[in-house]
C-alpha cells in the first residue's frame, strides 16, 4: 500500500483546527495580559505610597505662634480626601528616609525647617536703608524627593503628584499673602491706593500753608506712595511664592538602569531556568531513546531505555540543580563582571541567582513531567505571560487592575524582583523584599517537588508508561536499565 504524500497532511482538519486553537489562545492571552496590565496606569492608580514630611519649626511664641508647614500638610490631606490615587503618609524625616531606603515609598514632599520664617519674610516691612532694601527675601522652598530604586515609572508618577500638590499649596499660600499685604496697605486694589494717595495730597496741602513744614510734607507724600503701590514683580512673586525643588530621595549609581537593573536581572534568571528545563527535558529524553536528535541532515537516536516517569524526573532534577550553579555564576559574571552593573553583596547575589534558576527550573520540569508537551505552554504562560505584567517592576502594583494585583501575590517575577532590589539597591535588608523572596522560593520549590513527583508516581502506579514495554518472558523478567 503506498504511503500517504506529505502534502496530504495539510488536508487534515485536525491539524488546522488543533494548531489554530493553540496559537489563537496563546496570542490572545499574551495580548490581554501584556497590554491589559499596562494600558491605563493612571486610571487604575490606587494608594501609591508617598510621604508628607513637615520639618517646619514655625515662628512666633504663644498664641502668636504660626506654623505654615502644618497648613500645607493639612491642605494636601484635605484635597486627597477626594482622590484615592495617592496614599499620603504623614511621617517624620527619619521614618521617611527609612522607608525610601526600603523601597516602601515612591517619593516624598518635604517642608523645610525654615519654611514659616521664609514665608513671613515675604510680607515683613522692608528696611529704609536703600542698600539693605536691595536684598530680596529668600523664597520659601518645598522639596520633592523621588525614589527610582522603588521603580522608575512609579517614582515618576509620585513626582508628578507631589509637584502638583506643592504648586497647589503655593497658590493657596499666595492668596493669603496678597491679602495680608493689601491689608497692611490700608486697602485693596485701586480704590485703596486712591484713598491713600488722597490722604497724602491733603497732608501736602496743609504742609504747603506752613512754610516751616514744607520739607516734612514732601517726605510724608513719598512714604504714602510707597505704601500704596505694590510693584508688579513683588505681586507676581507673592502669587506663587514657593520654589519647588526636586531631588533623589535614594540615589542610585549610574549602572543601575535607572532602577530597572533588578527587573532585567530577575527576568534573565527566570527565563534561564525555564529554558534550561526545556533543554534538560529534551536531552534526557534523547539519552533515554524517547526522542531523536537532528544535527543538520543527520539524525541520531539512542536505543530506548525503559524507565519510570518518576526516575526520569529525578534525573532531570539532579541535572537542573547542578547546572543552576553554572548558569547563576555565568549570569553574574556577565552582568557584573563584563557589563559593569552596579552591585554589592556579590556572594549573596550569586547564591540568590543560583537558587532562583534552580527553583524556576525544577518548577518548569514538574510542569513538563505532568503535562507533557503542553507543559511548555503552561510554563510560558505562568512564568512569562502572567509574570511580567504583574511584577510591579515597570508599572507599579498600585497602578495595575485588581486582577494583576491578585496575580502579584504569587507570580514569581514580582517576588524575584523584590529580592533583587533589596540586594542591589537597599543593602540587602530583609524587610525590603529579600525575606519575602526567599520565602516564596522555598514554598515554590516544595510545591513543585510534591506536585511533580506525586503525579509522576501516580502515573507509574497506574501503568501509564511513556513507551509500552516489550512482552515480558515467562521465564525471566528483565530489569529496567539503570539510568
Amino acid at each position: 500500500m503506498p504511503s500517504p504524500q506529505p502534502s496530504s497532511v495539510l488536508r487534515s482538519p485536525r491539524l488546522w483546527i488543533g494548531t489554530g486553537i493553540i496559537v489563537a489562545v496563546v496570542s490572545t492571552l499574551f495580548a490581554l495580559l501584556y497590554v491589559g496590565g499596562n494600558v491605563n496606569p493612571k486610571g487604575n492608580l490606587r494608594d501609591l505610597p508617598v510621604a508628607l514630611v513637615n520639618n517646619d519649626r514655625g515662628t512666633g511664641t504663644g498664641e502668636q505662634r504660626v506654623n505654615v508647614g502644618d497648613k500645607v500638610v493639612s491642605g494636601i490631606k484635605k484635597a486627597a480626601a477626594r482622590d484615592d490615587s495617592i496614599d499620603w503618609q504623614v511621617l517624620s524625616q527619619e521614618e521617611a528616609d527609612k522607608r525610601l531606603g526600603q523601597g516602601k515609598l515612591y517619593g516624598a514632599l518635604v517642608v523645610p525647617r525654615d519654611f514659616s520664617a521664609r514665608v513671613g519674610g515675604l510680607t515683613a516691612p522692608q528696611p529704609q536703608d536703600p542698600a539693605a532694601a536691595k536684598e530680596a527675601p529668600a523664597a520659601p522652598v518645598l522639596k520633592v524627593l523621588t525614589n527610582q530604586a522603588a521603580g522608575s515609572f512609579g517614582s515618576s508618577m509620585a513626582s508628578q503628584a507631589t509637584q502638583k500638590a506643592a504648586h497647589a499649596a503655593s497658590a493657596e499660600l499666595g492668596k493669603e499673602l496678597l491679602g495680608r499685604v493689601q491689608a497692611q496697605q490700608g486697602g485693596k486694589g485701586p480704590q485703596g491706593q486712591e484713598a491713600a494717595q488722597g490722604r497724602s495730597a491733603r497732608q501736602d496741602g496743609k504742609a504747603a500753608q506752613d512754610g516751616k513744614a514744607a520739607e516734612g510734607g514732601r517726605a510724608s507724600k513719598a512714604d504714602a506712595g510707597r505704601q500704596a503701590a505694590l510693584p508688579a514683580a513683588a505681586q507676581l512673586m507673592l502669587t506663587d511664592p514657593v520654589t519647588v525643588q526636586v531631588a533623589d530621595g535614594h540615589p542610585l549609581d549610574t549602572h543601575s538602569a535607572m532602577g530597572l537593573s533588578a527587573f532585567y536581572y530577575a527576568l534573565v534568571l527566570l527565563v534561564s531556568g525555564m529554558l534550561a528545563a526545556n533543554v534538560i527535558t529534551s536531552q534526557v529524553d534523547t539519552a533515554l531513546g524517547y526522542l531523536h536528535t537532528d544535527f543538520g541532515p543527520f539524525r541520531q537516536r539512542m536505543p530506548v531505555r525503559h524507565t519510570s516517569r518518576t526516575r526520569t524526573l529525578a534525573v532531570s532534577t539532579v541535572l537542573m540543580l547542578a547546572l543552576a550553579v553554572v548558569m547563576g555564576s555565568l549570569v553574574e559574571l556577565a552582568t557584573v563582571g563584563l557589563l559593569g552593573m552596579d552591585a554589592s553583596h556579590l556572594g549573596l547575589l550569586w547564591l540568590y541567582s543560583v537558587g532562583t534558576i534552580a527553583v524556576v527550573g525544577v518548577s518548569a520540569l514538574a510542569l513538563l513531567a505532568v503535562f507533557g508537551t503542553p507543559g511548555m505552554l503552561v510554563s510560558t504562560i505562568v512564568f512569562v505571560a502572567m509574570a511580567v505584567p504583574s511584577s510591579g517592576a515597570t508599572v507599579p502594583l498600585e497602578a495595575l487592575p485588581g486582577f494583576f494585583r491578585a496575580l502579584a501575590e504569587f507570580e514569581p517575577l514580582r517576588q524575584l524582583t523584590g529580592g533583587l532590589r533589596s540586594i542591589l539597591y537597599f543593602d540587602a535588608q530583609a524587610d525590603a523584599g529579600l525575606s519575602r523572596a526567599w520565602t516564596a522560593m522555598g514554598v515554590a520549590l516544595a510545591v513543585s517537588v510534591l506536585f511533580g513527583f506525586g503525579m509522576t508516581r501516580l502515573y507509574d502506579r497506574k501503568g501509564l508508561h511513556r513507551v509500552p514495554r516489550p512482552a515480558e518472558s515467562a521465564e525471566s523478567v528483565p530489569e529496567p536499565a539503570a539510568v
